[in-house]
């Protein structure tokens, strides 16, 4: 495993390939049992993960906890990337679908739940500290940024930085979060799903912010869980896709097939290797479920890298077809108003 650094925080080295946790904390990929998630977990450390993204409104405060279960008397071995937002604290229970909670982060709310995230994760720091899904009027807001750089200041947090989601799009808060200078910035970025975050890639290159890239695999698309006949059931966070999309997303795969195709190197690597060429990605989250994929996409660093001419074939097939094939609305912060 390769292990890079943030710019801003070069303190922080993380493995090229990180875990994010809400495959294990949360019921939406198939992972039922706490005593397979640990066990997922610690089999990542064990193949030289060290990066663990999880969130406090993961299982309302499950996601930090089982964090914990897994890792105790190894946190320096560890780094933690934990979110806050939405107040978890007013809609305790069992979430109904994907809905969005409320979200409230005045200063009051972001040290309380900074506390709370602290204890469920028995330590006392966490390393990035994210905004989860913000619009315009949280990411702008100057209480929000002071109060984060307070928590710097008091070590409770090693750094901060923004999570855009909760789905495709968020342009333009993207780079509203930019010229915010975090230390980093959490994007959607595959070979199916390249902007916007291209863009707000190359309106980073000449900064010092670190990005860290999930759904490397599009929903299933890129590593062979998804085909013609795979439907999946409701409660699957997969399910939300557009019938449709997935259909273009397997047409477009097929243009893709010369990455792997011929190369010693499997679809599922190959998808994480493309985010990992980009500049300024620190760390690639695949949806972990099985060992099989741990051991598989943990061996990313030692194979043969992508080309800057395949690079050049990819970026070609998206200006001439891909982009158009695999168009799909982006969400902001009008589409989807801050929740209340």
């Amino acid at each position: 495993m390769n292990y890079r650094n943030f710019p801003k925080c070069p303190e922080i080295s993380v493995s090229e390939v990180g875990f994010g946790v809400w495959s294990v904390a949360t019921k939406w990929w198939g992972v039922k049992e706490e005593s397979v998630g640990i066990e997922l977990l610690r089999f990542a450390l064990d193949n030289g993960i060290n990066f663990f993204d999880t969130a406090d409104v993961y299982g309302n405060g499950y996601g930090e906890e089982i964090v914990e279960k897994a890792f105790s008397g190894s946190r320096r071995e560890i780094i933690i990337a934990t979110k806050f937002g939405y107040d978890i604290y007013s809609n305790s229970g069992e979430r109904k679908g994907h809905r969005e909670l409320p979200q409230k982060f005045s200063k009051k709310d972001i040290k309380y739940s900074c506390e709370q995230s602290l204890k469920r994760l028995k330590t006392d720091y966490i390393d990035i500290y994210q905004m989860h899904n913000p619009r315009f009027d949280f990411i702008n807001n100057d209480e929000v940024i002071e109060t984060l750089n307070e928590l710097v200041d008091e070590g409770k947090i090693r750094c901060w930085g923004m999570a855009l989601g909760p789905d495709i799009g968020w342009l333009e808060e993207g780079i509203a979060s930019i010229k915010k200078n975090p230390t980093s910035l959490q994007i959607i970025l595959n070979l199916l799903e390249q902007e916007p975050s291209k863009t707000l890639l190359e309106n980073s290159k000449d900064t010092d912010i670190g990005y860290i890239a999930r759904v490397p695999h599009a929903s299933g698309i890129l590593d062979g869980n998804f085909d013609e006949n795979k439907t999946f059931s409701s409660d699957d966070h997969r399910s939300h896709r557009k019938q449709k999309w997935m259909m273009n997303g397997l047409k477009a795969k097929k243009d893709l097939e010369f990455l792997f195709n011929e190369h010693d190197r499997s679809m599922g690597q190959t998808a994480i290797l493309y985010s990992l060429f980009q500049k300024n990605i620190c760390s690639v989250l695949p949806n972990f479920t099985t060992k099989a994929e741990i051991k598989n996409y943990s061996k990313c660093s030692d194979l043969k890298q992508l080309s800057q001419n395949e690079i050049d074939i990819v970026n070609k097939l998206w200006d001439d077809s891909h982009s158009k094939l695999l168009e799909q609305p982006f969400s902001d912060s009008i589409t989807k108003p801050t929740p209340r």
